[in-house]
């Protein structure tokens, strides 16, 4: 494609924008404002004039992008005038005005927008182009139950962008990982690509992306840990980094993702260290950040989770005021029993149960603790746990000495 500069920005910004091709331009300062464009970064630079439609559209200024382009003839502005302002009636008319090498991409944006029901085939296309048109076609392929077409399509188009386009070939490897996460669980091979993309990534501004791989990334350390301190460390780091991000209002759903897998993180660390006390009250407050968004209405099964972890945690919260702790978890507790004993668990009503009647006892309220705890054993004894129901038996006996001890005391 003489007409181009390549190699292009595409596929490296956010939709619509990946899409623009920059025509060719033999301005001496294009070399430099390329150059910041492919390590996915926003020029601070004077774009050519010829490119001065793809600045103002990369900083989401569209409209302007499209008045830029209204006066230009040439087969790219046609095809990026159609990428910021489409129709179905725009893309017909292209399909026969548009030079053969122009179609692929044209019905590639095509697709994209649900105006065409296949992807385009990437003939006579390379490098970047190449491998922008086949991660749509692995998209295609995960789509319709394909995937192991999809991770041959994407190991393909890794190879057709890796030297021409790191920010691309970032973003296919993101993609990769993910699938392969999918298919084959967490591994060391997934976190090698999640790992080799964020450092790909790590000076561009394509914050979106560097937040869900390392999101991504935080899920497969968290998922290979078995209980492993540096693992576990390794995917709180992930979850803080995609938390520089993704925020509660911009993004509540992985905000409340990235939380709550920081919580469970740090919760499940050994407590070996002094440091692991602080931990535990960043899991406390990450859980609370999570209820901010999961209520009870709109994610029921979610904050029940997220409840009971929390109510766990303040059990065990170092502070000066533990009294307060222990009475939010007995709260917390309480609101919960009906939702676990509707739900046919008996276990985990009996885990429940037993929890509360241990955080009752730690406040002295044996009176009610009691019939808790009894309650949980006989749970535990009917599901044959006779570990947990021997557990239980302890706790009532240091309860029964207490009590006597307190009466002989009176």
């Amino acid at each position: 494609m003489s007409s181009l500069f390549r190699p292009q920005p595409i596929g490296i910004f956010s939709l619509p924008q990946n899409f623009l091709l920059l025509p060719a331009c033999n301005v001496e300062d294009a070399v430099a404002y390329h150059a910041q464009l492919m390590q996915g970064k926003i020029p601070a630079l004077t774009p050519p004039l010829n490119w001065q439609f793809y600045d103002v559209a990369i900083r989401g200024e569209l409209t302007q992008a499209a008045n830029l382009l209204a006066n230009e003839n040439s087969p790219e502005a046609k095809f990026n005038a159609f990428v910021v302002q489409s129709s179905p009636e725009k893309y017909q008319q292209l399909r026969n005005e548009l030079p053969a090498e122009i179609l692929p991409l044209l019905d590639l944006v095509a697709y994209t927008l649900n105006y065409i029901s296949a992807p385009p085939v990437a003939a006579n296309l390379d490098g970047e182009l190449l491998a922008f048109v086949q991660m749509t076609a692995a998209s295609h392929c995960i789509e319709n139950g394909e995937a192991e077409k999809a991770l041959e399509i994407l190991q393909e188009a890794i190879n057709a962008a890796r030297n021409v386009s790191p920010m691309l070939t970032a973003q296919l490897m993101g993609s990769l990982a993910e699938l392969q996460h999918q298919l084959y669980g967490a591994n060391p091979p997934v976190i090698q690509l999640y790992r080799q993309a964020l450092q790909l990534l790590s000076l561009s501004d394509l914050q979106p992306a560097r937040a869900s791989i390392a999101l991504n990334l935080g899920i497969a350390y968290q998922e290979m840990s078995q209980g492993q301190r540096g693992a576990l460390l390794e995917a709180a780091r992930c979850y803080q980094e995609a938390l520089k991000f993704f925020g509660r209002e911009s993004h509540p759903e992985q905000y409340a993702l990235a939380q709550n897998n920081l919580a469970l993180s740090y919760l499940s660390v050994p407590m070996t260290e002094a440091s692991d006390q602080l931990r535990l009250a960043i899991a406390v407050q990450a859980l609370r950040e999570v209820l901010k968004v999961y209520t009870q209405e709109s994610h029921p099964e979610q904050w029940a989770s997220v409840q009971l972890n929390l109510a766990n945690a303040l059990q065990y919260l170092p502070t000066s005021h533990p009294e307060e702790n222990l009475s939010e978890a007995v709260k917390i507790y309480e609101e919960l029993l009906p939702i676990r004993k509707a739900s046919g668990d008996a276990l985990g009503l009996a885990r429940l149960l037993a929890n509360q009647g241990n955080a009752l006892a730690h406040l002295g309220i044996f009176k009610h603790a009691v019939p808790k705890l009894e309650e949980a054993r006989a749970i535990f004894a009917a599901q044959n746990e006779a570990d947990a129901a021997a557990s239980i038996d302890e706790v009532l006996a240091e309860i029964s000495e207490q009590q006597q001890t307190a009466s002989a005391a009176s």
